[in-house]
């Protein structure tokens, strides 16, 4: 099935029924939006060129038009690769020639960058701004039949980091990200064509995924502008009743204590989907108070897109059981169309309680990593993903999480991998050695901290920022520098982590 039939469905069924929305106002109806979507899939197809199973990059912030391309490029049959928009232009130019983007679509914001890499990415062939009258051309192209795909045909290419530093495609097909559609409905929440859902965090990461069961029903997908406060997010509910919206915990503290909502009418906010960090006890029972019985935990990796294990709205309100407080430190419990598993290094299930890596498997997981049969083989052998998680299942079924994948720092509900820091910080002349670690932080989850080996010309805190800042993303750059006459390391020179981490949590 192709996933864009949602959309031709509701442009007959649905046709004056808001689809998209900016703030208070809407942007396109169902009817608009279907026209848009065959008409952009067109022009893709016959004035760019792009033949079923071709790769459209999308590199822009939430905005409507990126859901006219994402469906677009579905109805065309071709593959979108969403593109974390906040990524160095380097880290954008590896991601669209490893995936064989023909063309990346954009906004003015990030034009500049992207614009840039046509000389660079050689199988880049087309930058498309949106909205600008080049996407107007391509969506006003005559309408193109939808493609049939398969359950098994490639719909999105999810970039995500790994442990060498250099990010992998996890190949999403339409049936997987149809099955994590319908895992939403059996564990988070029904969807009617009334509700609506908020895109307050990336499109292309987490609230792209929990935007699909929304379009699936025919719910109105919501944009604004701006960081998303207690006062406009009353304003949205009240324009937009029925609102659900994906968050990382750093964002659900803050509106928890935002004052606008102390005491206010909730009665149009649905559900607040939260994970992709650590929820602290405390800010849960606060944010308890605030919101009441509307949040809704998810484990999940773009590999299993964000569905693995869940903690639902019942479980949140149920602090009547005897073990809600140790329950709300889990990530839940196994999501209705997948297996879990809890392994040794040989693959065995270990005894409930004990600490073992996380494996999963169901419609949801992958297809495999793009071009890269050997990670596939090895992340998926046994016919089970291989998280790289650690953790433990409890008599109940609900699994806590020990540790994450060996060296992975989440920081605001991002994803950042020691290795592209060190690897950013090594080109430095005066840094002879580096190791990166994540020290818990109350706001942000987690934040990066670099030790650093240095040459016979110490470097300040100000140039190894400079430093990152040329290489990679803002957000990855380290908030600590601590410069050390040697790193620690085992009989076989591997750098011992974990005594790092150690020295960080007895200052």
């Amino acid at each position: 099935m192709n996933l864009a039939t949602w959309v031709e469905r509701h442009g007959r069924r649905l046709r004056d029924d808001p689809a998209l929305a900016t703030g208070e106002d809407v942007h396109a109806t169902w009817g608009e939006l279907a026209a848009r979507v065959a008409g952009g899939a067109g022009g893709l197809r016959d004035r760019l060129g792009l033949e079923p199973g071709d790769r459209v990059a999308i590199v822009m912030g939430n905005r409507p038009e990126y859901l006219e391309v994402q469906y677009a490029a579905w109805h065309a049959g071709l593959v979108a690769v969403p593109v974390n928009a906040r990524l160095h232009r380097d880290e954008i130019a590896y991601v669209l020639e490893h995936s064989g983007a023909r063309v990346a679509v954009t906004d003015d914001e990030h034009a500049e960058d992207v614009g840039a890499l046509l000389e660079r990415v050689g199988t880049l062939e087309a930058v498309v701004r949106a909205p600008g009258p080049e996407w107007e051309g391509l969506r006003t192209a005559a309408p193109v039949p939808l493609t049939d795909r398969g359950t098994d045909d490639p719909a999105w290419l999810f970039y995500t980091s790994g442990t060498t530093g250099r990010p992998k495609g996890a190949t999403l097909t339409h049936g997987n990200l149809l099955m994590a559609s319908l895992s939403y409905f059996a564990d988070i929440d029904p969807v009617a064509s009334t509700d609506s859902v908020l895109h307050a965090a990336p499109l292309s990461h987490g609230s792209g995924l929990y935007g699909l069961p929304h379009v699936a029903k025919g719910a109105v997908s919501v944009f604004t502008e701006g960081t998303v406060d207690g006062a406009r997010l009353l304003t949205l509910t009240r324009r937009w009743p029925g609102l659900s919206f994906f968050a990382a915990p750093i964002m659900v503290r803050r509106l928890a204590g935002d004052e606008a909502l102390r005491d206010a009418d909730l009665s149009g906010l649905k559900t607040i989907i939260y994970g992709g960090a650590p929820m602290y006890l405390a800010d849960l029972e606060a944010a308890l108070g605030t919101f009441g019985p509307r949040l809704a935990q998810i484990y999940g990796q773009g590999e299993t897109p964000m569905t693995i294990t869940g903690l639902s709205k019942a479980d949140h309100a149920g602090t009547d059981h005897p073990r809600w407080r140790e329950r709300m430190q889990s990530v839940g419990f196994p999501r209705t169309d997948v297996d879990v598993r809890v392994v040794d290094p040989d693959d065995r299930a270990v005894p409930t309680g004990e600490v073992g890596e996380v494996l999963v498997r169901g419609g949801v997981v992958m297809s495999g990593y793009w071009q890269a049969e050997e990670a596939t083989a090895e992340t998926l052998r046994g016919g089970w993903l291989h998280t790289g998680d650690v953790g433990s299942l409890d008599e109940d079924g609900f699994l806590t999480l020990k540790d994450r994948s060996k060296d992975l720092i989440i920081s605001g509900g991002m994803n950042i991998y020691p290795r592209e820091v060190e690897e950013a910080l090594l080109t430095h002349p005066q840094v002879e050695a580096v190791a990166v670690v994540g020290r818990p932080d109350p706001e942000w989850g987690e934040s990066v901290v670099a030790f650093v080996v240095p040459g016979d010309d110490p470097p300040s805190s100000e140039d190894l920022d400079r430093t990152c800042l040329d290489r990679i993303a803002r957000f990855k750059r380290p908030k600590e520098y601590h410069l050390v006459d040697a790193l620690p390391t085992n009989s076989y020179g591997k750098v011992l982590k974990r005594e790092l981490r150690e020295q960080l949590a007895g200052e």
